[in-house]
């Protein structure tokens, strides 16, 4: 079927925004968070800094665009390890997410550690979370635990709960580099462990903000 105008034009601006996606990428990993400006993403593709604006309000839209980004290039990598254990599963999603934060720095601390103090136009939290292909997997390893019994309580607290130790331990590491943590592959390890060891000892109820979710 031939493509209309308006779809060629539809796939044409997907086309830049990926691109603009790309560069910002480019930008946070070599200059971090300064670095990062409509001006200098402008210059990178050769595009006016108006054209920018057309895409992304301000630096805040580009940070959501990089952590969903973001997010998705985790997802395809915890999807490429999946052990059969559902236990050894999930432990490999946050192994997995601790790779990918240590192993871009600037990038895990300009779009992870910067506060967001506002939303893209049309979108909510519920949405963002919703479309979160890494937080979906991780919740998903998080159910098959407890339907095999290893874990017991709502799916979504117990995500929640090893994102948020899973975070911290990448954060110190990042902002805190002349601390003796040892090797970061066994302080990541043993943190990782330590989460799940504690989670196991209790029945895990539901976020106190969040209604009752089915596991």
């Amino acid at each position: 079927m031939p493509q209309t105008a308006q779809t060629r034009r539809e796939q044409q601006k997907a086309a830049l925004r990926s691109e603009l996606v790309a560069a910002a990428h480019k930008l946070v990993q070599e200059e971090g968070y300064e670095g990062l400006t409509i001006r200098k993403l402008a210059k990178m593709v050769g595009y006016a800094p108006m054209s920018v604006y057309s895409y992304f309000a301000d630096k805040q839209d580009i940070l959501f665009a990089l952590a969903e980004d973001a997010f998705q290039i985790l997802a395809k990598r915890i999807e490429q390890n999946a052990p059969a254990d559902p236990i050894d599963a999930l432990r490999a999603v946050m192994t997995e997410y601790a790779a990918f934060g240590l192993g871009n720095p600037n990038e895990y601390r300009t779009v992870f550690m910067t506060e967001k103090t506002k939303l893209p136009e049309g979108r909510s939290f519920e949405k963002l979370d919703e479309e979160n292909p890494a937080m979906k997997l991780l919740i998903d390893r998080v159910r098959a635990c407890v339907a095999a019994g290893k874990l017991k309580g709502d799916a979504h607290a117990i995500a929640t709960m090893l994102w948020a130790n899973g975070h911290g331990t990448i954060s110190l590491l990042i902002t805190f580099p002349f601390y003796h943590f040892g090797d970061q592959q066994a302080f990541v390890k043993r943190m990782c462990d330590f989460g799940l060891a504690a989670l196991q000892d209790q029945d895990v109820p539901p976020l106190s903000d969040q209604p009752p979710k089915k596991c």
